[in-house]
């Protein structure tokens, strides 16, 4: 369950994630935990647009830590990863997490909306 200063962490979280879309033209990518377990993110995660094959690097993460150090999340847990904008063209991409090894996070075909702000499941 969580506490008052996690929520309140995670509003301020999506708070700044949303100013960051309005002012910047970033991608924002709520990510929810579907498990007891330990996440990081590696800087060699990216958006991948289907119709270019341009990769939208990202830029930094919110309540996660970047490779080698590990971050315990619950059910139901988000982290937040803040990319460059999208292509004004794209409509679908992929979040993608290249790494040397199995396990990366791959999440596929996420239509575009027009806040540029997503929410996707982690299994």
């Amino acid at each position: 369950m969580a506490t008052k200063t996690e929520i309140a962490t995670q509003v301020e979280t999506e708070v700044q994630a949303e100013t960051m879309v309005a002012e910047e033209g970033q991608t924002i990518v709520h990510c929810v935990c579907g498990q007891d377990a330990f996440y990081r993110i590696w800087p060699s995660t990216f958006l991948i647009e289907h119709s270019t094959g341009k990769k939208a690097q990202l830029i930094t993460a919110f309540n996660v830590t970047f490779f080698p150090q590990w971050t315990p999340k619950s059910p139901g847990q988000k982290f937040t990863l803040i990319f460059e904008g999208l292509s004004k063209s794209c409509a679908v991409f992929d979040l993608k997490e290249i790494i040397p090894q199995e396990g990366g996070f791959e999440v596929n075909s996420i239509v575009r909306n027009g806040t540029d702000v997503y929410t996707v499941n982690l299994d």
